[in-house]
C-alpha cells in the first residue's frame, strides 16, 4: 500500500499492524479513551505497551522516549490504529501543551527528567496561567515568585485549571519582577504535591468539575524548575498557547444508545431520525442543515491536518492556531446542538432510568460545549491575534 502523503511505507504499515496485532487489547477496540485516572487491566498495559514505544507521540526525539518517527510513519500509525478502533492512550496537557514547549524551551536536564514520564503517560500535568483578575489580559497575573537564594517561594491564586484536583505537576506563570508587565513573567514548574498547594474543584453547569481554582501559599520551588530566562516567560507562554490552541481545535465525536461508539453524526441521525422513502434523512430542514455542518467540518478536518504537519516543522505551530480554534470551538459547538435536536426528547434529559448513558452524555457536552468559545483564550482574542499576526491590520487608537 503506497502512502501518497511520502514514500512508500508498505514494509513500515505491515510492522505496525504486527505490533498492534499483539499489544492492543481486542476488548479495547472501538472504546475511546477512558477519562479517569484508575484503568482497567487492559487499558493499563495498552498505556504501558504504548509509552513503551513511544508511538504515542511518534515525532517526538527517541532520547527522551518518543518514537522518533517521519511525519508520514506517524500518519501510517494513526491509519493503521484507526482501522483496528485503537484509541492513543498517551495524551493530556503534556503531550498537548507542556512537552512541546520544554522541547523548544528546556535545558537539557529539564528534558530528561520531564518529557520520558510524559511519553509512558505516568504523569499528569495541569496549567497555572489564568487568575482571577487575569483572563484575557493573562499578563495582568498577580501570582508572585520571590526570590529565596536557591529556591522560589510561590503565593498567588490561578483559576479554570484544568485537572489540577488530579495533576501532579504544573506548568505556571508567576511573576518575578514587578516594575514590568510582560517582561516580568517567568516560567516555572511546580510540584502539585508540594505544601501550600491547595486545588479546589468548581462545578460546571454540566454536573462536573473539571476546573479547579488553585491557591498557592508559600510554596517552595526549586531554582532548577525555572523554565528559560527569568522574566522571559511570556515568551514561552505565547508558545506554548499556540500548542493549546492547536489542540483545542480538534475535532471530537459522541457516542449514542444503539449506535458504535464514537459514531458519526449522520449515524446517530439514522438511529433517531429515521429515513424516508427515498433512503433521505426523514426530516430535510435537518438534513440541509447537518450537510452543512459535515461539510465545514471536513473541511476544518483537512486544514486542521495541515496545519498540525506544518506544526510539526522545525517553524512549530504559528498564528493559524487562533484561526482554526475559532473554527473548531464553533464546529464542536454546531455537533453537540444538532447531536440534542436529532436525539428530540431524548436529548432533555438529566438522569434516570428513561435516558441512555450516551444520551445523557450527549446533553452534558452540549452544555459543557458552550465554553469552547472561551476556553484556550476568548473568540474576541483570537480575532485580535488575527488582525495583527497573520492580516497585518493596525492596531485600532481611540481619539478624544
Amino acid at each position: 500500500m503506497a502512502d501518497f502523503g511520502g514514500p512508500d511505507l508498505t514494509a513500515f504499515r505491515t510492522e505496525v499492524r504486527s505490533w498492534l496485532s499483539a499489544n492492543f487489547p481486542a476488548a479495547l477496540a472501538g472504546k475511546g479513551a477512558p477519562e479517569g485516572r484508575e484503568l482497567t487491566p487492559d487499558q493499563d498495559a495498552w498505556r504501558k505497551a504504548m509509552g513503551d514505544k513511544g508511538w504515542g507521540v511518534p515525532t517526538w526525539p527517541k532520547a527522551y522516549g518518543g518514537g522518533g518517527l517521519s511525519k508520514a510513519e506517524a500518519r501510517a500509525v494513526s491509519d493503521e490504529m484507526a482501522a483496528i478502533g485503537a484509541y492513543n492512550p498517551i495524551g493530556g496537557m503534556g503531550v498537548m501543551m507542556f512537552g512541546p514547549t520544554l522541547l523548544e524551551y528546556g535545558t537539557e536536564a529539564q528534558k530528561q527528567r520531564h518529557i520520558p514520564p510524559i511519553v509512558r503517560g505516568e504523569l499528569r500535568w495541569c496549567q497555572g496561567f489564568s487568575e482571577p483578575g487575569a483572563g484575557s489580559d493573562l499578563a495582568s497575573l498577580q501570582t508572585r515568585a520571590e526570590d529565596k537564594g536557591d529556591h522560589w517561594i510561590v503565593s498567588g491564586q490561578k483559576i479554570w485549571t484544568s485537572g489540577a484536583h488530579t495533576a501532579d505537576w504544573c506548568f505556571c506563570l508567576v511573576r518575578t519582577d514587578t516594575s514590568k508587565k510582560h517582561e516580568g513573567i517567568s516560567f516555572v514548574l511546580i510540584d502539585m504535591q508540594a505544601g501550600g498547594v491547595e486545588p479546589r474543584p468548581i462545578l460546571l453547569i454540566n454536573g462536573t468539575t473539571p476546573f479547579c481554582e488553585t491557591f498557592f501559599t508559600d510554596v517552595k520551588v526549586p531554582k532548577e524548575n525555572l523554565v528559560g530566562p527569568l522574566n522571559g516567560g511570556w515568551t514561552i507562554a505565547k508558545r506554548l498557547l499556540q500548542h493549546e490552541r492547536q489542540g483545542i481545535s480538534g475535532a471530537n465525536q459522541m457516542g449514542a444508545p444503539g449506535v458504535t461508539p464514537g459514531a458519526p453524526i449522520q449515524e446517530k441521525a439514522v438511529a433517531y431520525v429515521g429515513l424516508d422513502d427515498n433512503g433521505r434523512l426523514a426530516d430535510p430542514d435537518l438534513r440541509s442543515r447537518l450537510t452543512d455542518h459535515l461539510m465545514e467540518e471536513r473541511a476544518f478536518q483537512l486544514t486542521g491536518r495541515r496545519a498540525a504537519e506544518e506544526a510539526r516543522s522545525n517553524a512549530g505551530p504559528s498564528a493559524a492556531s487562533s484561526v482554526l480554534k475559532n473554527v473548531g470551538s464553533k464546529v464542536r459547538q454546531d455537533k453537540a446542538e444538532l447531536t440534542v435536536e436529532l436525539l428530540g426528547a431524548q436529548g432533555l434529559g438529566w438522569d434516570g432510568e428513561a435516558f441512555g448513558a450516551d444520551e445523557l452524555g450527549a446533553t452534558r457536552a452540549w452544555l459543557r460545549g458552550k465554553a469552547g468559545t472561551i476556553a484556550g483564550g476568548s473568540w474576541e482574542v483570537q480575532l485580535n491575534i488575527v488582525s495583527k499576526r497573520i492580516l497585518g491590520l493596525p492596531e485600532a487608537t481611540q481619539k478624544g
